[in-house]
Order: C-alpha cells, then structure tokens, then sequence
C-alpha cells in the first residue's frame, strides 16, 4: 500500500476553539439548548459562553469539525508529517494563537487566512452524561475569503497536491464558493472529494448550497439522524437509515468514473455504507456504557480515521475499521482529544 506523502489530505472548514465543561439540564433549558444538537450562536446566547468559562471543570481543545478530523487523520498515519492540510479563518488573538500552536503539536499543515476585524470563533460544548450540545460562535471563522487565500497561487498549489479532499457541511454557511472551487478541481482530476451532511440545519437551511456540491461528492459522510432530515428536505419518504443511503447515492453526479459512497454512522448502532450496489451494515466496536467519558467529537473522528486509511487507498471495509477505531478512542476523552499514539492494527 502506498505511504501517503506530505498534504496527501486537504480539509477546509472553520477553526474553533472548543470550550467544554460539564454542565445540569437548567443550564441547557436555560438556552434553550437541545441534548446531542448543533446550532450556530444567537444573540441570546451570548451570556453562555461567558458563563460556561466559569464552570469548574472547564476545557479548552482546538477544535471546528474538519479541523478535528483531518487532524485525527494524522494522528492515524502517524508518519510522515503534514500528510494532511488545513484552510480556515482565525483572529490575530490569544486563542488564534492556541489553534496555532495545536495545530503544529498535530502535525497538521495548517494555513490560516488571518485577520483582525472579527475574535477567533469559539464552539461552547455543553456536556450532560453521555449526550453533549453544541453552540458555535463562528466570529472570525466566517471571514474566510476565497479570493484573499484560496485563491492565492501558493495557497492553491497546496489544494493541487491533495488527492483526497475532507469538507465538513459546516463550511456551507460561510464560503460555498470556496468549497465549489475545491469540489471541481477533485472532479475534474478525478481525484476523491468528501462531504459531511454536519448537522440537521444545514440540510434544512443551507439546501441550496449543499445541493450545488452534491454532483462533486464522491463520498458522503452523515448521522442517523442528519440523515433523517436530509431525507426530508429532498422528499425521499423514507426514513429506513438503509434507502436514504441509497437514495443520497444515486443523487446526480458530475464524475461518473467514480460511484458515489454514502457512509452514515449510528451512535452505538450499526454504521450503514453503500459498498457498490449494495448497503451493508458495520458494527462499531464493544464499548461499556461507564467507559463513555464524552461523544463529541466522535462522528469527526470516525472521518477522521475512514480518511487516514483513504489515502492510503485501502478497501472501505478497512476505512469503516479504522474510523471505528479512532471513534472508540475518542468517546473515551474529553474533547477531541487522543493519546500520543493510536494501537491499530
């Protein structure tokens, strides 16, 4: 098998630094949060991210979705370095710093378009149990410009060297044009682009966008229940986790060389992926209930380790392995967090 050499991997997405603790079901009722959501920050929630840096236990970890993932990716590769490359957009601050320096810890070979006009953007994880909700205050993450980096021929050259692309749905609601240009270049040079559907509201809000994409996505990654709406928004009426996978496959696509692969993970349920004409069930791995220390950040991981075996062109069996693997790691953690090295055979 060919060993992956230096920005093999490309992810673009929005970089935010993660602020968990723990916290009661007042607190949630309070912000009108729901248990396992993801929603983007309002007005009203702003108090919340000044009261959750005043929890106890609280915890600061690089995080945004694809950043997650690409950079668990290479924890899984291990070597060489900067198999994998990072775009997203940080503030000239103190926790852009953090991102920074995170990023390099991981290897990651991470171009930030920098600017000062907005704070870098911050996720609050609000952990209850084993179920987590989260609210994303994307501030400087959103000011990601096509033309003032993507664009930039050293900047593009490094999207040129990639043979497999990674895009969280997130990047949807700040700079569609970007991921459009990203998306051709793979179809085009019939290299491997993939998409994540993210979360319930980008299929109900960002349909537009996530549709322009659609022809250029080679696999596409989702939960349970983001399945579940994206099925809904498209009419599909079904909601058998098995035909909407099914469904979202046979959805037009540009690249006919390559057939589109839909994987879609279930919690502690079978992961369910069209492997050629056919759905087939993955079991996860065993894990005890008590061993659960926090989920977020499971399904990034799960792409995470699919992609490290990706580029390294093994079978989809092997990839749906090893991003068990690194889930099961991961739920074991607080935060997106992982040990110096991964035991994976």
């Amino acid at each position: 098998m060919p060993t992956p050499s230096e920005n093999t991997l490309f992810g673009m997405g929005n970089p935010l630094l993660d602020i968990s603790a723990v916290v009661d079901k007042d607190f949630l009722d309070k912000f009108g949060l729901k248990l396992n959501d993801q929603i983007l920050a309002e007005e009203h929630h702003k108090a919340l991210f000044e009261e959750i840096v005043q929890k106890s236990k609280v915890e600061y970890h690089a995080g945004g979705s694809t950043q997650n993932s690409v950079k668990i990716a290479q924890w899984m590769i291990q070597e060489p370095h900067k198999v994998a490359t990072f775009f997203g957009c940080i503030g000239t601050d103190r926790f852009g710093e953090i991102l920074k320096k995170k990023a390099e810890e991981a290897h990651v070979d991470a171009h930030y378009y920098e600017q000062n006009e907005e704070p870098t953007g911050t996720c609050a994880a609000c952990i209850t149990g084993d179920n987590r909700s989260l609210v994303a205050n994307l501030a400087a993450a959103n000011c990601y410009k096509k033309e003032k980096h993507l664009d930039l021929d050293s900047n593009w050259e490094l999207v040129k060297k990639a043979k497999v692309y990674y895009i969280a749905g997130f990047f949807l609601t700040v700079s569609p044009e970007s991921i459009l240009k990203v998306a051709k270049h793979a179809s085009e040079n019939n290299k491997i682009f993939c998409m994540n559907l993210s979360a319930p509201f980008i299929s109900q809000f960002f349909k537009e966008p996530l549709m322009k994409v659609m022809p250029y996505v080679d696999i596409l990654f989702g939960n349970e229940t983001e399945a579940a709406t994206f099925a809904k928004e498209l009419g599909f009426e079904t909601d058998d986790i098995a035909e909407i996978a099914k469904k979202a496959q046979n959805l037009p696509k540009e690249n006919t060389k390559r057939q589109r692969m839909v994987v879609f993970t279930q919690g502690k349920d079978d992961t369910v992926a069209t492997v050629g004409e056919k759905v087939t069930r993955f079991p996860v791995l065993d894990i005890d209930q008590n061993d659960i220390v926090d989920t977020n950040g499971a399904g990034d991981a799960f792409v995470g380790g699919f992609l490290s075996s990706l580029v390294k062109e093994h079978a989809v069996e092997e990839c749906i392995r090893a991003g068990h693997y690194s889930a099961n790691v991961i739920i074991r953690r607080v935060g997106c967090t992982f040990p110096e090295k991964p035991d994976f055979q």
